[in-house]
């Protein structure tokens, strides 16, 4: 079992991170932008400019982490695209389905609009986790077997 290759899960993770920004850009700032102005506006509030610049980042967090936990199970469950595939169902529950199940029990916004960024949050975190896994690899041991 190696050490972590970091480099590997920075090169994935910004990978994984430009396919989640892809996602949300495509979703929630064009298909379902006008749906989120209204929530906004039906809390008495709007968009402030400096959210976009953090939901980039958050984007970038995300993908990185996704393929800091394959590279973390891929010791135990294999490499490959199974394993990104679990990893990232995974990283989903924690991360896209618990926090929207909270906004939807408090009915912070619309139940369609959580709905619909969950599921969407489900394909785009596999496909981010998938490419990003397509890109790690353990770093070579330093052991080199004698030579007889």
């Amino acid at each position: 079992m190696g050490q972590i290759n970091s480099g590997r899960v920075l090169a994935g993770g910004i990978v994984a991170g430009i396919i989640i920004n892809i996602f949300e850009y495509v979703t929630n700032g064009r298909l379902l932008a006008a749906d989120w102005a209204a929530a906004m506006q039906a809390l008495g509030r709007e968009m402030p400019a400096s959210a976009i610049p953090i939901f980039i980042v958050w984007g970038f967090f995300v993908g990185i982490s996704a393929v800091w936990l394959y590279a973390a199970a891929r010791t135990r469950f294999g490499p490959g695209p199974g394993t990104a595939v679990l990893t990232g169902f995974a990283f989903w529950v924690i991360g896209y389905l618990f926090p929207n199940l909270i906004s939807w029990a408090l009915a912070i916004f619309p139940s369609r609009l959580l709905a619909i960024t969950t599921l969407v949050g489900l394909v785009e975190i596999i496909v981010a986790s998938l490419a990003g896994a397509s890109i790690y690899k353990e770093q070579a041991s330093g052991y080199q077997r004698p030579a007889n």
